[in-house]
C-alpha cells in the first residue's frame, strides 16, 4: 500500500473495527446488565416472538392457579354452610323422633314442633345468606344452564383456568343445588309438621330423604374440591415448565455472555490502538516532504 496523505485507509479500517467491536460491547454490556439475551427484536426477532407468546401463556395460567383457588375457597364456604344444615337436620330428625312417640300430648308436640320449625327456618336463612364475594352459593342461584351473555353471570358457576377457551380443556362448571328448607322437603314451606304424632313419624322418612339430598350436595362439592386442587397442581407445573423454556430464551448465559464481553472489551482497546496508530501515518509522510 502507498503511503498517501489524501486518504487513510488504514485509520478507516480501524474505524470500522473499532465500531463493530465497541457495538458488540455495547450489546454485551446490556444483556449482563438486564439479565436478558433478548433486549429488542433485533437481538433475535423469532425468538423475542416466542417469548412473548410464552410470557402470555404463563401469565394466564399463574392467574388460573388463583382461580382454581378461589373456586376452592367457595366450595369450602358453601361445605361449611352445608356442615351446618347438617347438624340442624339432625337435631330435626330428633325432634321428630321425640314427638313420634305416644308418650306425649298435643301441647307437648306443639311445643317441640315449634323447635322444629325454627330449625327449617333456620335451614332457609343459612341456604339465602350464604354468600362469596357476593355470590350465594346456596339457594339454587348456581344450578341449570350456564349462561355469561349478561352483566350477571347466571346458572352453573364457570371456573375458567386455562389459556384458552375449550370446554374440554380450559375451565368446567360448579353446580350447587337448592338447600332451602322446602327444597329440601322440611319444614312448614314443604308441607311438613311434627304437630301430631302421625305427621312426625313421616317426617322420619322426609328428614331421611334431606340427609341424602344435603349429601348428594356436599359429595358433589368435595369431588370437585379434590379435582381443582389436582387442577391447581397440574397448572403449577405447566407454569413452572413454561418459565424453564422461556428462560432457555430469553436469559442470557452469564458466562458464555462474559467471555464475549471481555473478548469485545479486548477488541475494542487494540482497535482503538490501532486507531491512534493509524492516524499518525500522514505525519510520516509530512516527515518525507518536510525532508
Amino acid at each position: 500500500m502507498a503511503m498517501v496523505i489524501n486518504h487513510n485507509m488504514m485509520a478507516m479500517t480501524a474505524t470500522r473495527n473499532l465500531n463493530s467491536a465497541y457495538n458488540a460491547l455495547s450489546t454485551s454490556t446490556n444483556r449482563l446488565s438486564s439479565g436478558l439475551r433478548i433486549t429488542s427484536s433485533a437481538d433475535d426477532a423469532a425468538g423475542l416472538a416466542i417469548r412473548e407468546l410464552m410470557r402470555a401463556d404463563i401469565t394466564a395460567t399463574n392467574q388460573g392457579v388463583r382461580n382454581a383457588n378461589d373456586a376452592i375457597s367457595l366450595i369450602q364456604t358453601a361445605d361449611g354452610a352445608l356442615g351446618v344444615v347438617d347438624e340442624k337436620l339432625i337435631r330435626m330428625k330428633e325432634l321428630a323422633e321425640q314427638a313420634s312417640t305416644g308418650t306425649y300430648n298435643s301441647t307437648q308436640r306443639g311445643i317441640i314442633d315449634s323447635e322444629y320449625q325454627a330449625m327449617a327456618s333456620e335451614i332457609t336463612r343459612i341456604a339465602n345468606a350464604t354468600d362469596f364475594n357476593g355470590i350465594y352459593l346456596l339457594n339454587g342461584n348456581l344450578s341449570g344452564t350456564h349462561s355469561g351473555s349478561g352483566l350477571v353471570s347466571t346458572g352453573k358457576l364457570k371456573v375458567h383456568f386455562g389459556s384458552g377457551n375449550d370446554s374440554s380443556e380450559d375451565y368446567y362448571h360448579i353446580e350447587i343445588g337448592n338447600s332451602t328448607a322446602s327444597a329440601l322437603g322440611v319444614g312448614l314451606a314443604a308441607g311438613n309438621s311434627i304437630s301430631t304424632q302421625e305427621l312426625a313419624q313421616k317426617s322420619l322418612d322426609k328428614i331421611n330423604a334431606a340427609i341424602v339430598s344435603k349429601d348428594k350436595i356436599r359429595a358433589n362439592l368435595g369431588a370437585m374440591q379434590n379435582r381443582l386442587e389436582n387442577t391447581v397442581t397440574n397448572l403449577q407445573i405447566q407454569a413452572e415448565n413454561l418459565q424453564a423454556a422461556e428462560s432457555q430464551i430469553s436469559d442470557v448465559d452469564v458466562a458464555t455472555e462474559m467471555t464475549q464481553f471481555v473478548r469485545n472489551q479486548i477488541l475494542s482497546q487494540s482497535a482503538t490502538a490501532m486507531l491512534s496508530q493509524a492516524n499518525s501515518l500522514p505525519r510520516m509522510a509530512m516527515q518525507l516532504i518536510g525532508g
